[in-house]
């Protein structure tokens, strides 16, 4: 817990610096989830509940998924002849 408590405050810092890169509405996103993430891990270190636990589990590997897909590439325009 308190590891996966160290990632998510590193995203935190990262999509709150001024130079974030990613669009505003993703960045909003991902500090509300981590706020979430912060909430649930505070109850689980007080007190544990695997099932609680699996949440946790579930957004970091869907999380993980997301950050491995290949990015949607757009169609090649051809030159009209």
């Amino acid at each position: 817990l308190k590891h996966n408590q160290r990632l998510w405050t590193f995203f935190q810092g990262e999509v709150s610096a001024p130079d974030c890169p990613l669009p505003r509405e993703l960045r909003v996103n991902v500090l509300q989830l981590s706020r979430f993430v912060d909430l649930r891990t505070f109850e689980l270190l007080s007190a544990p509940d695997r099932d609680q636990l699996r949440v946790l589990i579930d957004i970091n590997r869907q999380i993980a998924a997301g950050l491995s897909s290949p990015a949607p590439t757009a169609p090649v325009a051809t030159p009209a002849s």
